[in-house]
């Protein structure tokens, strides 16, 4: 398993994860019908940086990094992954939140921050606490997710310096 940075060519293999994992409508406020090139917008323009895990030649997950607010907020950085469903359960998600703490220390980050973590997600809550990461505060049904209305989504914390 290699974790890269992305290029812009690399999208055409990250779609197909971003996709369905929109699609689903329960874990990133993203419209489910986001086409491709917004997508494109959202996980390769925006952020700083977005790398991606392959294996075989072949996208399993990928992530994003980039500062959590403008200017004097930008020393907390805030990540996005996504895994496609083929490969969960095999400890990418973990793998891909390792790398990204480390690459946020590379690149000066004081803290990271996740500001929607949709509560019915257990899996992440748990990966993310069981990486050291705090619940430092919960929004009341701020999340409108595809199956069971408006959830709950915390916000996670951990200071990497």
């Amino acid at each position: 398993m290699e974790i890269r940075k992305a290029l812009m060519a690399d999208f055409d293999s990250i779609w197909p994860i971003f996709h369905t994992v929109i699609a689903a409508g329960t874990t990133y406020p993203y419209e489910p019908a986001t086409t491709k090139k917004q997508a494109r917008h959202i996980w390769m323009e925006v952020p700083l940086a977005t790398y991606l895990a392959e294996e075989a030649g072949q996208t399993l997950g990928t992530y994003y990094i980039k500062p959590n607010q403008p200017e004097l907020g930008a020393h907390i950085c805030n990540c996005g992954y996504m895994v496609a469903p083929d490969a969960r359960g095999q400890g990418l998600g973990r793998m891909l939140c390792r790398h990204s703490m480390n690459t946020a220390r590379e690149l000066g980050f004081f803290a990271m921050q996740f500001n929607l973590v949709v509560s019915t997600n257990t899996v992440a809550v748990h990966l993310w606490q069981q990486l050291g990461f705090s619940h430092i505060g919960t929004i009341p049904q701020a999340f409108n997710h595809r199956e069971y209305g408006l959830v709950d989504a915390h916000i996670m914390y951990q200071q990497l310096v």
